[in-house]
């Protein structure tokens, strides 16, 4: 992050709760603060269920937040209607998980790829045409294709029109949701290095949301950790990786078995006990303290339980909500009892 740039993307306080009946809210993102910077590719990483998707899209603001504040560019874009945002869409765009739904199945790629033109009206159909023959070209892909409908391409080629379709009115902010996951192994890198290469050329500001850590270690400039609908660290990948400060990052680092990969390091696989909470009746405290190991051995276990730890400085760039965390990023406790 270069804390000399402006700050292309901010929300302060941001709530996402749905209220599912007379006495029964889920809080899908829940207090949530963050920044991105231009050109920085920031990873957002956490299990299924934990609000990483619904972060992303209220960021873009496909989904209205239930309080807080989102800015883009400076400009407060929270309470937008429909009409006002559509000026500022071209600016933000989305890459979804899956590249066949996201794709229309009665439309030929070449009226999919034009679409975003006739949306915002630029250019004529001459142009249009071309600009969707160069989208096509830097995507990597033919233009015999154009032609074609989505059911008569592979998952990486329709992630590819995915990714093209996003960079058609050159945006300066993309969120990409888990944007391999639904792809086989073998293409997963292809796109990878894909959008690495596209995001330098173009210098995007990149949200890349995903659950796997090897990407993220490979991809992004920044992590963001979420659990149950809030950021429990956040740090410089380099940071992150060699000094987590929350213990679900750590367990998480585990999981991949991540932590031998650092020098010196004496982490084991940790096995978290129980399945995440419902954000429909989050754990008073901490929110991971029904399934932290850690409470008993860093301190007294009832602050976890009752005081909702707040999100502590670390190092510069480096914050963690965890009452520990001091302990944790100075090796403390280094994860191998």
């Amino acid at each position: 992050m270069n804390a000399k740039s402006r700050c292309l993307v901010e929300c302060n306080n941001l709530n996402i709760h749905y209220q599912l009946s007379k006495n029964t809210v889920l809080k899908a993102v829940d207090n949530v603060s963050l920044k991105i910077f231009p050109k920085e590719i920031v990873g957002l990483v956490g299990e299924s269920g934990s609000g990483k998707t619904t972060l992303g899209k209220s960021l873009i603001r496909l989904l209205r937040p239930t309080s807080g504040s989102i800015s883009f560019d400076g400009s407060d874009i929270t309470n937008l209607s429909r009409a006002q945002l559509k000026t500022c869409r071209k600016h933000m765009q989305l890459i979804f998980q899956d590249p066949f739904s996201s794709l229309h199945p009665r439309l030929k790629i070449r009226d999919i790829l034009a679409e975003p033109f006739l949306i915002q009206k630029q250019g004529d159909s001459k142009s249009i045409d071309e600009a969707v023959s160069e989208l096509l070209e830097q995507v990597g892909l033919n233009q015999e294709l154009k032609d074609r409908y989505s059911s008569e391409l592979s998952g990486g080629q329709c992630q590819r029109v995915g990714i093209a379709r996003a960079l058609a009115l050159n945006p300066q902010f993309i969120v990409a949701d888990e944007p391999v996951s639904a792809l086989d192994v073998s293409v997963q890198a292809q796109i990878l290095n894909l959008i690495r290469k596209l995001q330098k050329q173009r210098e995007l500001a990149l949200l890349f949301i995903s659950h796997d850590l090897t990407v993220v270690r490979f991809l992004c400039d920044r992590v963001l950790v979420m659990y149950l609908g809030q950021i429990v660290e956040e740090a410089d990948k380099s940071r992150l990786f060699a000094k987590p400060a929350h213990p679900y990052t750590i367990a998480l680092m585990s999981a991949k078995n991540h932590g031998r990969a650092e020098a010196g390091s004496k982490r084991q696989r940790i096995i978290l006990s129980g399945d995440q909470p419902s954000p429909i009746n989050p754990p008073t405290g901490c929110r991971f303290h029904t399934r932290c190991w850690l409470r008993t051995k860093l301190g007294n276990p009832s602050k976890c339980e009752t005081m909702e730890p707040e999100p502590v400085s670390v190092e510069n760039n480096h914050r963690s909500r965890c009452h520990f965390a001091g302990e944790l990023a100075n090796g403390t406790y280094e994860g191998n009892e």
